[in-house]
């Protein structure tokens, strides 16, 4: 599951900006918590510091044979590389309503009449919670993940349904 994908280097020092993509940064990016990466050959990562820079999310990191990465040059050949954490190591939700992305992505969205909408093919973390559902045609529609507009999960059918407010279709 990709919890974040690192981006441009902050300062002179090795630090590397990243964008988060779970809900739980603070319990993912813990010192010493190891990432796998895409593409695989520069990693795996262990996570040596974290902190917040305003809303931007630091980390200082180490590479496979546990040197750290320590100058701007070496952050920024990391840029544009996706963290990722074994779904098999993710907690059991308590909460019946809340879901992992992995498990939201590739389901069928469909309107309340049963109509194809389209299909999951992300989940956004921009504030509000955001379906990306892709339409026919190569649009993308972004649906806010709140049960007012999404009363209907189905994991097992592979299913969201949608029931959007006026004017949602027409953006």
């Amino acid at each position: 599951m990709v919890v974040g994908r690192i981006g441009r280097p902050h300062g002179v020092r090795g630090e590397v900006t990243v964008e988060v993509r779970t809900d739980d940064p603070d319990d993912r990016f813990v010192p010493g918590a190891v990432l796998r990466t895409e593409p695989a050959a520069r990693g795996p990562l262990t996570v040596a510091g974290a902190r917040w820079h305003r809303e931007v999310l630091l980390l200082s990191i180490e590479r496979p044979d546990g040197s750290p990465v320590d100058s701007r040059e070496a952050a920024e050949e990391l840029r544009d590389t996706e963290l990722h954490v074994p779904v098999a190591d993710l907690p059991e939700l308590e909460d019946p309503d809340a879901y992992y992305d992995h498990q939201l992505v590739g389901l069928a969205a469909r309107l309340t009449d049963g109509s194809a909408l389209g299909t999951v093919t992300a989940v956004r973390h921009e504030g509000a919670d955001l379906l990306v559902v892709a339409r026919d045609g190569g649009r993308e529609l972004l649906v806010p993940f709140v049960a007012a507009i999404v009363p209907t999960v189905d994991l097992a059918g592979g299913v969201v349904v949608v029931d959007p407010p006026e004017g949602l279709l027409d953006l």
